[in-house]
């Protein structure tokens, strides 16, 4: 199911219903992660996590039609359901963040890879809101870029962050954090943003899970 955006995994009987407790519903953003936190069930949306990854690889599919092998156009979004993250030269930044209770306790995940060589980031952010640690990190991930000029893609599952960063809407709040973004933006050469499946297995993404909700954990 989805969750403010954001699919989860939601605990249920052997009849598919929701196990509460005090009224509210154990959810994980991964199942491997060890936090873990409950929330309303009227704040959950039905949409099967494998019809969202079948959805994302063609919308990837028709985002590439018309368009030379290998092209990528800067500070675009692109849908993918699989990466190769082997492109020599290039910069790979994994970037995810969560919270407890949205607002509530918040931590960022940050997994930076160059060739063989690999930096990871688990941060705890303090009080916010899931959007909040979502775009916290991106701006760490890419300050921890020393070297602007190469190519760099990051990769992120939040749609709220990339409409902000590559579709120009006009924030309605975080507006610094967006402003400061956008300006450490124009500052590489070859920057594209990556629109990636939450939660559906894609390496990075899940370290970069694992990273976030950590760092909350380690708090608590």
């Amino acid at each position: 199911m989805s969750f403010k955006g954001n699919k989860v995994w939601v605990e249920t009987d052997g009849k598919g219903e929701f196990v509460l407790e005090n009224g509210k519903v154990l959810i994980k953003y991964n199942l491997s992660q060890d936090y873990e936190y409950r929330v309303h069930p009227d704040s959950l949306k039905s949409d099967a996590p494998e019809n969202l990854v079948e959805k994302n690889s063609k919308a990837g599919k028709k985002s590439t039609k018309n368009k030379s092998p290998g092209e990528k156009t800067p500070s675009t979004p692109l849908e993918h359901s699989g990466l190769s993250h082997d492109e020599n030269g290039v910069v790979h930044v994994f970037t995810d963040g969560a919270s407890s209770g949205n607002p509530g306790p918040s931590g960022i995940g940050v997994l930076l890879r160059y060739g063989q060589h690999e930096k990871e980031i688990s941060r705890f952010i303090g009080q916010g809101t899931n959007n909040i640690a979502e775009l916290e990190a991106i701006r760490v991930g890419l300050s921890e870029i020393k070297k602007p000029e190469l190519p760099v893609r990051l990769y992120t599952d939040s749609s709220y962050a990339l409409g902000l960063l590559t579709k120009n809407w006009k924030p309605k709040k975080n507006i610094e954090l967006v402003e400061s973004i956008r300006t450490m933006m124009k500052g590489f050469k070859n920057l594209t943003l990556v629109k990636v499946a939450g939660h559906s297995g894609i390496d990075g993404n899940e370290r970069a899970d694992h990273l976030a909700t950590s760092a909350i954990s380690k708090k608590n």
